[in-house]
């Protein structure tokens, strides 16, 4: 069911050997920085604060960077303006939309900001025009209302059509409906299920040489501290099936529903990653400031474990490709997790038109930027 109606808003783990203390540029003391470690000749700033429960991430042509929320209902605006060096700095934010149901996925085409809630999705057409009198259409509004694993990310494929996933209303159950991966035409016709067998991805990226998907998936729990490992998962095509509820992992069956179920039968992981991460947005890295040896990789936010007694995760980790396959997995930066608390949790990933990074933190409300300066090296 399409739904086009009007609507107004107010606007108001492997660690990497080598690893080297990040030089910090922040001047918020409140901000631990100084603790994230990075590889030599990175650097990572506080980029934007006071950006409440930032989860994904999205550029406009005019360089406003679009902000979704699971927790606060909103999705803001921030205004990105050169300084007199030419680069980019974060302006005032301001709120495009209030109220909404999670609104968590954020994505930009051809002048539209399409926002997706747990049920619904939204777009703001012309919306950088329109930034102090944003209206939207609700092109969709049929998607299930479940708020279990409801909040969505979403995004535009090569194909032109937007990625929208539906996961699964538990942690381990077997739902029609529930635990694949949507697309459909940016005006909501032609839906249909590109894959089964999906838990719960809130991040998916396509490679920028053969415009095929990458996606993470989150885990399910409940199988102890080290079982199973969340995935990266590679999807070249439509129609294929990555194993939830049977199996998880590539090889472990699920003790309650894999039974007359061989994993066998489903496409394992690209990589295993750790164990209760929470695997979030990645990036393949596409722009020129990093060295040569990143070009092309795959980068990933780990939100970080809940209910592991280990913490893990809250980093970002590196999966190096080599001829469009996964082959290691290491860590690029991490430090947001300080003797088993941690001070911020990485969601999303963003790429600058310079080639820097950010980071988006939900737990802190705050943006980060990653940097490469050769002459620190």
């Amino acid at each position: 069911m399409r739904v086009f109606s009007r609507g107004r808003v107010i606007a108001a783990s492997v660690l990497l050997l080598g690893l080297a203390t990040a030089l910090v540029a922040t001047n918020n003391n409140e901000t631990p920085l100084q603790s994230i470690r990075l590889p030599d000749g990175f650097e990572i700033e506080l980029f934007a604060a006071d950006v409440p429960n930032a989860r994904s991430l999205a550029l406009g042509d005019a360089n406003t960077l679009f902000v979704g929320t699971r927790n606060e209902g909103e999705v803001y605006a921030i205004p990105l303006e050169a300084d007199a060096d030419g680069v980019l700095r974060a302006g005032e934010r301001r709120t495009l939309a209030s109220g909404l149901n999670r609104p968590n996925g954020v994505a930009y085409r051809d002048g539209a900001l399409y926002v997706a809630e747990v049920s619904r999705i939204l777009r703001f057409d012309d919306i950088e025009n329109r930034l102090e009198d944003p209206q939207f259409d609700v092109i969709r509004d049929d998607y299930p209302s479940v708020r279990h694993h409801g909040w969505k990310y979403i995004a535009f494929g090569p194909d032109g059509k937007l990625y929208i996933p539906v996961g699964a209303p538990c942690n381990v159950c077997d739902q029609d409906g529930f635990a694949v991966i949507t697309r459909m035409n940016p005006d909501g016709s032609e839906r249909e299920v590109f894959a089964e067998g999906v838990r719960n991805t809130v991040g998916f990226t396509w490679h920028p040489d053969t415009g095929e998907m990458w996606f993470t998936d989150n885990g399910r729990d409940r199988m102890g501290d080290d079982m199973p490992p969340c995935e990266l998962n590679h999807a070249p095509r439509a129609g294929m099936h990555f194993g939830f509820p049977h199996c998880h992992g590539g090889d472990i069956p699920d003790p309650d529903f894999s039974a007359g179920m061989a994993c066998s039968e489903f496409t394992p992981p690209a990589q295993a990653l750790g164990p209760h991460v929470a695997p979030l947005g990645l990036k393949f890295y596409t722009g020129t400031m990093f060295p040569a040896s990143y070009h092309k990789q795959l980068f990933i936010a780990e939100h970080g474990s809940w209910n592991r007694s280990d913490p893990i995760g809250y980093r970002i980790t590196l999966v190096r490709m080599v001829d469009g396959q996964a082959v290691s997995y290491e860590t690029f930066a991490d430090g947001w997790l300080q003797d088993g608390e941690s001070w911020g949790r990485p969601v999303d990933l963003l790429l600058l038109p310079d080639g820097s990074m950010l980071v988006s933190d939900d737990k802190g409300g705050r943006i980060f930027r990653i940097t490469y300066t050769a002459d620190q090296a």
